[in-house]
């Protein structure tokens, strides 16, 4: 691969290195979670390959007002209350009316998701059972921080965190939330989680569905 050059062509493709590192783990019964958007599309060749449900996570990232992109926290679904990142609220100077105005304008996008997503589809216990959660790469982990600790909440065991990209120092602030983390591509990310993709298109919910429609139904005994 030339220097400088996307180390995956998609966000399929990534999967797809993602799948034999995972289907290595030989776990029994395990449930990938993808989290949405962009991670749904690095967990459907996943999940086909390990013959498991595939079922979206819904996070929502609370980003500072005037740098959205900064993340100061986040917000997953079944979570009593967001994952704070103390460090970002101090030197941001958020204050506190300012956390819960951007907490209560993401908590209503995670509701108009699970309405798109979630339906009244029936979901599978995750209780005793691997959990693995993909997204299409890692960089401040805030996202990922808060569906991990969700889902160990609920009872997931192990809890594997997938990734097809990260650096090494948010793999090690990672660290103790799950049980494993596997990351295909252990690498800097100086043009962002998106300068590693050729095409990284911001997924619309259309794709989403499709690719959540068009997984096999998986027996959940």
């Amino acid at each position: 691969m030339p220097r400088g050059a996307p180390l995956f062509r998609d966000r399929r493709e990534a999967g797809e290195r993602l799948a034999p590192l995972l289907r290595g783990l030989r776990l029994d019964r395990p449930i990938v979670y993808a989290l949405l958007r962009g991670g749904a599309a690095v967990a459907a060749p996943v999940a086909r390959a390990l013959g498991a449900p595939l079922e979206p996570f819904l996070v929502r990232k609370l980003g500072v007002p005037w740098h959205e992109e900064l993340a100061f926290g986040a917000l997953a679904e079944g979570a009593e209350a967001p994952v704070l990142n103390a460090d970002i609220v101090a030197v941001s100077g958020l204050a506190p009316a300012e956390i819960l105005r951007v907490q209560a304008a993401e908590a209503r996008e995670l509701e108009r998701r699970r309405a798109v997503y979630l339906r009244d589809r029936p979901r599978p216990d995750p209780r005793g059972r691997p959990a693995i959660l993909v997204d299409d790469g890692l960089a401040t982990g805030a996202t990922a921080r808060a569906a991990l600790r969700a889902l160990r909440a609920q009872g997931a065991q192990p809890l594997i965190l997938a990734v097809p990209v990260a650096p090494q120092d948010s793999i090690d602030a990672l660290a103790a939330e799950a049980d494993r983390i596997v990351c295909a591509e252990v690498s800097a990310i100086p043009r962002g989680i998106g300068g590693c993709y050729d095409d990284f298109h911001q997924l619309t919910d259309e794709e989403v569905l499709a690719l959540l429609d068009a997984m096999p139904g998986t027996p959940d005994a």
